[in-house]
């Protein structure tokens, strides 16, 4: 079992699913989608917080990341322990960036050779504690801006509106 499904009286209510790369150094969190009936009341960042403690204790030693424009999940990547990282500390499994195909910034991450993108990548790297309880720069605030500062460069760039 490679997924966390959340239900509510026999009725689904969310998903996520964990996927490994490059012989399980790395670890994905992904496809996580909750029924509209269920959002705003918490469950994507319990559903988060569930496969990314599954995913510590599954595979201990991989590097946990993903990739989202999403300010929501950001901050919840943020307050589980990831930290904004550039896409070279992500893996570089082919497969992986194959699935990006889909998404609409596509073209982005294809015109700067896969090094930028709207998305943030986000890395949880268990070989890297954090000392005396000191949390890491980051906070939502620098999370927001980043996102916005991404939007201005990419969109104003190529005159997508």
């Amino acid at each position: 079992a490679n997924a966390v499904i959340a239900i509510h009286k026999d009725e689904f209510a969310g998903f996520c699913y964990i996927e490994t790369w490059n012989n399980k150094e790395f670890v994905v969190n992904s496809g996580l989608i909750v029924h509209p009936k269920f959002r705003q009341q918490g469950l994507a960042k319990k559903i988060k917080k569930k496969i990314f403690e599954y995913s510590k204790e599954k595979y201990p030693t991989a590097k946990i990341f993903g990739i989202t424009t999403g300010l929501a999940v950001l901050k919840i990547n943020y307050e589980l322990g990831y930290q904004p990282v550039t896409f070279s500390e992500l893996t570089n499994d082919e497969d992986f960036w194959n699935g990006c195909k889909t998404c609409n910034n596509f073209d982005v991450l294809l015109r700067t050779n896969k090094k930028m993108c709207l998305c943030t990548g986000m890395l949880y790297n268990p070989n890297q504690t954090q000392k005396n309880g000191i949390k890491h720069p980051y906070n939502s605030k620098v999370l927001s801006r980043l996102k916005k500062i991404k939007q201005a460069l990419f969109l104003k760039k190529n005159n997508i509106s």
